[in-house]
């Protein structure tokens, strides 16, 4: 209920002048890349180029990523036209989801941080079950990584205020359809480029930096989570600040 009710907020009759559709695609692009950053299914999809059948498997895990993705937001969206909450910039609504977003993302932004500081030099708690995962049946994986995908709060609030921001901007059917695919394309690109290696050069081009890549993202992984965290939450709070300020 609760994102739904976050959803629904950003589905206001807006006063003002529309955002143009460059500005707001760069925005929802900016969010979905936020949301596709996430360590653990990056490093499970290299595992799995890493074992056998790797395009098979890999690529049943991307699409299940950007099906997920696209389904998420199409929810929020369907949600949040059933309800008509002001989203004026500077009305309480729109900048009580922007320092809601923008505290939340910069606890867990830093709680991120000072993790990955206590967990220098050893492998992440989360990677430990990595393997267990990657031998578990196809589907059961595929479901796993599709509930992990939207499970974390942080990701909550990117999707809630991705659905407000095209709520927010009063598009045709049409127009919501386009940038929703947009959107799921971009939050996988972390994990399209890897698989596309793979799939144009050969695993055995590749493996090496498949290889690299999954130990750098074991150690650095979860610090530049949290940096984009906090990146993200500055963005919000500038946001819901200005609201203020206008309200």
């Amino acid at each position: 209920m609760l994102l739904v009710s976050i959803a629904a907020a950003a589905s206001a009759t807006a006063a003002v002048e529309p955002e143009p559709l460059g500005v707001l695609a760069g925005e929802l692009a900016a969010f979905a890349l936020a949301i596709g950053f996430s360590p653990l299914h990056i490093v499970l999809l290299l595992l799995l180029l890493l074992g056998p059948n790797p395009l098979r498997r890999g690529g049943l895990l991307v699409l299940a990523w950007i099906a997920t993705a696209g389904l998420a937001l199409t929810l929020l969206l369907t949600a949040g036209h059933g309800l008509l909450l002001s989203m004026d910039k500077g009305t309480s609504h729109r900048t009580g989801l922007d320092l809601i977003a923008a505290g939340a993302l910069l606890a867990l932004g830093l709680k991120e941080l000072l993790t990955s500081r206590q967990e220098q030099g050893h492998t992440p708690a989360w990677a430990n079950r990595l393997d267990q995962f990657c031998a578990m049946a196809l589907l059961p994986l595929l479901l796993l990584s599709s509930v992990l995908e939207v499970a974390s709060p942080d990701d909550l609030f990117l999707f809630a205020k991705s659905a407000g921001t095209l709520l927010a901007a009063h598009l045709d059917l049409l127009g919501e359809l386009g940038l929703t695919l947009l959107f799921s394309l971009v939050s996988a690109t972390l994990l399209l480029v890897p698989l596309l290696a793979v799939l144009l050069l050969g695993r055995e081009r590749v493996l090496p930096v498949l290889q690299q890549g999954k130990t750098w993202m074991l150690q650095r992984g979860d610090a530049l989570v949290g940096l984009m965290g906090v990146a993200v939450a500055l963005y919000l709070g500038w946001q819901g600040i200005d609201g203020l300020r206008l309200a």
